[in-house]
């Protein structure tokens, strides 16, 4: 049986401020980064990230995931983008920074430089794909 992924509706053009919203983190995330604040900045690029799957999802499928779970955004990603824009690749390295969320957010283990370079690395390789397929 095929989970169902919660999900909350929104109007598409609201994608644009999910863009934004995933630049700000983003942005955020280099400032941390100059201030040797490493949890910070793995937080902000976890952010950062899921903003951009937001908004391919609510570009695609005018639905954000609204679960308790991260990983259900995976789910409703293969589920809204086009076919020829499926990539497992993109999708693995956005797993692998939900895998961290809790981890930075909420274990107490501290971050350092190696870490947010492993990160940043995921979320580059995510972020382009991400954008490719917002602009299409």
């Amino acid at each position: 049986m095929v989970k169902k992924v919660s999900s909350k509706k929104y109007p598409i053009n609201k994608f644009k401020d999910f863009i934004k919203v995933a630049e700000s983190f983003n942005n955020g995330a280099v400032l941390a980064i100059e201030h040797e604040y490493y949890n910070a900045a793995g937080v902000l690029i976890i952010h950062a990230a899921i903003a951009y799957a937001d908004a391919i999802t609510i570009k695609y499928s005018s639905s954000k995931a609204s679960g308790d779970s991260h990983y259900d955004i995976i789910g409703l990603l293969k589920d809204s983008i086009p076919p020829q824009h499926k990539n497992n690749s993109a999708l693995d390295h956005f797993k692998k920074l939900i895998d961290h969320k809790n981890m930075v957010s909420y274990s107490g283990d501290i971050y350092f430089e190696s870490d947010i370079v492993r990160l940043k690395k995921h979320f580059a390789r995510f972020s382009d794909w991400a954008k490719s397929i917002i602009e299409q």
